[in-house]
């Protein structure tokens, strides 16, 4: 049986929780949660705690952070801790409901016969709804900007919706990724297929937030694109042996 693990990092989600994770196991009943939240003033680690305890005891898990660290170490604590249990393969997916757990069959068939699964945006099929002009310029434009600068044949590099094997992990080595804003997505995509490893796309919707604010702000696009530059003046350092 492959174990089956996905990690939810949340700050400020509290009325997405519950209701995400009810849907979560209508489509995936046999997998495990991680949620990574980062102290929420919303308490929505509140919320986790309890349901881990009473309607998914054994299959929901919280691990509390001291406060907003950022996505990227949030995601590396969860993979961190995934690797420890020997989870098989190991997703991370959005609090907010733009990532539609509907997908997730797919995406666990997917890994079977592959080492990476992106949900992808901008493949045939895939898209995005509720999103301004500007927005999608931004989405679309950084891409296109990673793919050229990095030499990448991927479609879609700064979504978040992604399947690991736990041996990817493993072997770019988690705890070495640089960034920690939404260039965490493209850094591990970079170093997966640098180390030659089958990554495969599937089509998605992408669905803006439900409720709350998004955390994208112009600082993290900075970063973003300093970031690529970065990756590609150290490609050579990036292929494990």
């Amino acid at each position: 049986m492959i174990k089956k693990l996905i990690i939810i990092a949340t700050y400020n989600e509290r009325d997405n929780i519950e209701p995400l994770l009810a849907k979560i196991y209508e489509y995936v009943p046999e997998v495990n949660v991680l949620v990574v939240d980062d102290s929420s003033p919303d308490k929505t680690y509140e919320i986790v705690e309890q349901l881990s305890k009473t309607i998914y005891k054994d299959k929901l898990f919280l691990l509390k952070r001291s406060g907003k660290l950022g996505l990227g170490t949030a995601y590396v604590a969860g993979f961190n801790w995934g690797i420890k249990c020997e989870y098989d393969v190991i997703m991370e997916m959005d609090a907010d409901f733009s990532h539609n757990p509907k997908y997730l069959p797919q995406f666990f068939e997917e890994i079977k016969t592959s080492d990476l699964v992106i949900g992808s945006r901008y493949i045939g099929g895939g898209g995005v709804v509720n999103w301004g002009i500007i927005r999608k310029i931004i989405s679309q434009g950084g891409s296109m900007y990673s793919r050229f600068i990095l030499g990448l044949p991927i479609r879609d590099l700064t979504g978040g919706f992604k399947c690991y094997r736990r041996e990817v992990l493993e072997k770019i080595n988690v705890n070495e990724l640089m960034s920690n804003g939404y260039s965490f997505q493209i850094e591990g995509t970079y170093k997966t297929f640098l180390n030659r490893f089958k990554i495969k796309e599937i089509p998605i919707i992408f669905e803006d937030r439900r409720v709350g604010q998004s955390k994208m702000s112009g600082g993290i696009f900075l970063e973003a694109l300093l970031m690529v530059l970065k990756l590609r003046l150290r490609r050579a350092d990036f292929i494990k042996k």
